[in-house]
């Protein structure tokens, strides 16, 4: 995976796609159950880790 191939989301972005609320979305970065990145103040979610996110669940509840 190269730079120019990771898309960033924002939290609102996030938000919709896993149809949660913002406290929410937090409490999974802050838990490290969702990996996030903060550019000058800005949190950013990567969408792999979105992806990565689903999956786990999906597993767990297998």
């Amino acid at each position: 995976m190269t730079i120019a191939t990771v898309e960033l989301l924002t939290v609102p972005e996030v938000m919709a796609r896993l149809k949660l609320g913002r406290s929410k979305v937090y409490d999974l970065i802050r838990s490290h159950r969702l990996v996030s990145i903060k550019i000058d103040g800005a949190r950013r979610i990567p969408a792999h880790a979105v992806t990565d996110f689903v999956l786990g669940q999906i597993e767990e509840a297998a």
